[in-house]
C-alpha cells in the first residue's frame, strides 16, 4: 500500500485530466449496458408488432449511443495515454533529479546501463499502468456491477448460477499472483543487465576492438541473453498459465449460461428476448472479466517497474549537517587533522576492507602547490575525493579556512574547487558548451577568455566551426591533449580557489605533457593547489612534496630536501631521470 501512495500522488497535476478519462470510461460502460435492453424490447415487443417506426426509432437511438461512445473511446485513448505520459514524464524528472543527490558510492557500484534502464525501460511500463490501471478498474467494476443488475431484475436464480463462477477466478487470481511477481521483477533484473552490458560493450567499442575482443564481448552478451530468455520464459509461463485458465473459466460461463438458459427457456421461466439479452448481458459480464485479466497481467509488469523505481528513490541522498552554511568565496587554507578513512564494501565492493587513510594529519596553507607522490594504493586519489566529499571521512576532520567541510553545503563548498583528472569526460555537445560547464551562464567572451589562458584558442578556431564544433560523444571527436585543455578551460573558467590536479598529464606524450603543464602551471598561480603525479618532472617546483603510502605520510619537503634525505622520493625520482 506503501508503493501505491507513492504512485497516487503523481495523479494530482492531472487531477482534472484523471477524472475527465474516469468521465468517459463511464459512459462507454453505460453505452455498452443500452444494448442488450434495446434488443431485448425489439424482440420481444416491436418485431412481433411489425412496428418498423419503433424499431428504426430505437436504431437511432443505438446509433446516437454508439457515436457518443466514439467520442468517449477517443478522449480514453488520446488523453487518457497523455495522462500516463505526463506521469511518466513527472516521475523520469523525479529520478533524474535524486541520482544528481546520490553520493558517489552508489555509482560505484550500479552499473550505468542497469540504472538507464529503470529510467526508460520501467517507466515506460509504469506509464502504461498509470493509464490503464484506474481506467480498466472502473470500466470493469461499472460492467459488472452493472450487468449483474440487470441480470438479476431479469432471472435471479440464473443470475447466481452464473456468479457462482466468480469466486473461482478471484482464488486463481490471488494464488497466481505471487508467482507471477516473482517472475516478472526476475525479468526486469536481466534485462538491465542486458542494458548494462550493451552501455559497457559501446562506450568501450575502441578496446574491444584494438584488444580483437569481439568474440569475447558475443560470449559475455550471450550468456547474458540466456538468462534474459530463461527468466522471460518462466514470467511467460506464469502468464500463460494464468491467461489459459481464466480464460477456460470465462468460456465456461458461456457454457453455464447456454445449457443453465436452455433448460430455463424450455421451462418457460424466461422468453425469447430475455434469452438473447441475458446472453448479451454475460458477454458484457465477460468482457470486464477479461480485461481484469489483461490488466493483472499488466499490473505485475508494471508494479515490478514501480517497485524497481521506489528502491532507487529510496537510497539515501548526500545528506547535509543542519547548521550547514555556504561560506562564500573560500581562501584555501586546508587541514587534515587525523583523517580516517575505508572504503565501505557497499562503497567500493572491489576494494579492500582495509583503511586506505589512517590518522592523517596535513596542513596545506592558502595559495601552495602541494604534490602528493607515492605508490599505487597510498590513498593519494582518496585524499584529493575527500576534500569536496565524494567520500565521508571515518574519523578526524577536513577543514577549509578554519571551517568544517561537514558544516559547509557540498554546493558551495564544490564551487570553491576545480578539477582535472587523467581522464577527461567532455559531455556530447559544442567546444563552448563544453567550456561553459565550468560556469553555466558565461558569456562567449569568457568562454574565449578561458580557452587562451589554457593556450587551445587558437586550435578551437581551426576547427570547422570554432566554438560551436560538436566534439562528439566523450569528446571522441578530439585528441587527449585537446580534451585536457579544454577541461583545463573549463577550470578556468570557473576559477576556483583550490585546484586538484590528478594525474592530469600522464596520458599525454612527452610532448603534449610539456604544453599541457605549460597550461597548468598558470592554472595553479594564486590557487591552492593539490598535485597527485607519477611523473615527477611536473612537480620538481612544487612548494612541498608529499610521499604518500598505506602506513601514512613518509616523507615530505621540497624537492631538493627529498632527493638530499635520499629515501623513497629519491629512489623513486633516480629510477625514472638517473636509470638506477
Amino acid at each position: 500500500m506503501k508503493v501505491l501512495r507513492r504512485f497516487i500522488k503523481y495523479y494530482r497535476p492531472y487531477r482534472k485530466l484523471f477524472f475527465i478519462d474516469l468521465f468517459c470510461a463511464l459512459v462507454v460502460s453505460a453505452a455498452d449496458l443500452f444494448y442488450p435492453m434495446l434488443a431485448k424490447d425489439v424482440i420481444n415487443i416491436y418485431i412481433p408488432d411489425k412496428n418498423i417506426r419503433m424499431v428504426l426509432t430505437f436504431g437511432g437511438v443505438l446509433l446516437g449511443i454508439y457515436l457518443l461512445k466514439a467520442a468517449a473511446n477517443y478522449v480514453i485513448l488520446y488523453w487518457g495515454h497523455l495522462l500516463g505520459v505526463g506521469i511518466q514524464a513527472d516521475m523520469r524528472r523525479d529520478v533524474f533529479a535524486h541520482l544528481q543527490t546520490l553520493p558517489f558510492s552508489f555509482f560505484d557500484e550500479n552499473k550505468t546501463g542497469s540504472i538507464m534502464s529503470r529510467i526508460v525501460n520501467d517507466l515506460m511500463e509504469i506509464s502504461e499502468l498509470a493509464h490503464h490501471c484506474p481506467e480498466d478498474l472502473f470500466i470493469s467494476t461499472v460492467m459488472l456491477i452493472g450487468s449483474f443488475v440487470m441480470l438479476a431484475r431479469m432471472n435471479i436464480w440464473l443470475t447466481l448460477i452464473v456468479f457462482a463462477i466468480l469466486p473461482l477466478l478471484i482464488i486463481f487470481a490471488i494464488i497466481m499472483r505471487t508467482r507471477m511477481h516473482t517472475a516478472f521483477r526476475l525479468s526486469r533484473e536481466k534485462i538491465a543487465e542486458i542494458n548494462a552490458n550493451i552501455e559497457a560493450s559501446v562506450s568501450g567499442i575502441r578496446v574491444v576492438k584494438s584488444y580483437t575482443a569481439t568474440e569475447h564481448e558475443m560470449e559475455r552478451f550471450d550468456e547474458s541473453n540466456k538468462q534474459f530468455k530463461f527468466a522471460r520464459r518462466k514470467a511467460y509461463k506464469a502468464m500463460g498459465q494464468f491467461s489459459t485458465v481464466m480464460t477456460f473459466l470465462t468460456d465456461f460461463l458461456y457454457l453455464a449460461v447456454l445449457v443453465a438458459g436452455g433448460i430455463f427457456r424450455y421451462n418457460d421461466l424466461i422468453d425469447n428476448g430475455e434469452l438473447v439479452a441475458y446472453i448479451l448481458y454475460v458477454t458484457m459480464f465477460i468482457n470486464p472479466v477479461k480485461r481484469l485479466i489483461q490488466f493483472f497481467e499488466q499490473y505485475q509488469d508494471g508494479m515490478t517497474g514501480l517497485k524497481r523505481y521506489i528502491e532507487l528513490m529510496d537510497v539515501p541522498s548526500e545528506e547535509e549537517e543542519d547548521d550547514a552554511v555556504d561560506p562564500g568565496k573560500l581562501a584555501g587554507e586546508i587541514v587534515f587533522d587525523n583523517v580516517s578513512f575505508t572504503y565501505n564494501q557497499t562503497d567500493e565492493p572491489h576494494r579492500a576492507r582495509g583503511p586506505v587513510i589512517s590518522g592523517l594529519s596535513l596542513d596545506i596553507p592558502k595559495g601552495r602547490k602541494i604534490a602528493l607522490v607515492g605508490p599505487s594504493g597510498g590513498g593519494k586519489t582518496t585524499l584529493c575525493h575527500l576534500i569536496p566529499r565524494f567520500y565521508e571521512i571515518n574519523e578526524g576532520s577536513i577543514s577549509i579556512d578554519g571551517v568544517d567541510v561537514r558544516h559547509m553545503t557540498r554546493t558551495a563548498l564544490r564551487r570553491n574547487i576545480g578539477m582535472v583528472a587523467q581522464d577527461v569526460f567532455l559531455f556530447n555537445g559544442t567546444v563552448a558548451e563544453n567550456i561553459e560547464y565550468g560556469r553555466l551562464g558565461a558569456s562567449r567572451e569568457e568562454i574565449v577568455d578561458a580557452a587562451k589562458k589554457a593556450k587551445i584558442h587558437d586550435f578551437i578556431m581551426t576547427l570547422p566551426d570554432g566554438y560551436d564544433t560538436n566534439v562528439g560523444e566523450r569528446g571522441v571527436k578530439l585528441s587527449g591533449g585537446q580534451k585536457q585543455r579544454i577541461s583545463i578551460a573549463r577550470v578556468f573558467l570557473k576559477d576556483p580557489a583550490i585546484l586538484i590536479l590528478d594525474e592530469a598529464t600522464s596520458a599525454l606524450d612527452n610532448e603534449t605533457e610539456m604544453q599541457v603543464a605549460a597550461s597548468l602551471e598558470e592554472l595553479t598561480v594564486g590557487r591552492t593547489s593539490i598535485v597527485v603525479a607519477h611523473r615527477l618532472s611536473t612537480i620538481k617546483n612544487a612548494d612541498e612534496i608529499i610521499v604518500l603510502t598505506s602506513e601514512g605520510i613518509a616523507e615530505r619537503g621540497t624537492h631538493a630536501e627529498l632527493i638530499e634525505l635520499d629515501g623513497i622520493y629519491a629512489g623513486l625520482y633516480n629510477y625514472q631521470f638517473v636509470g638506477i
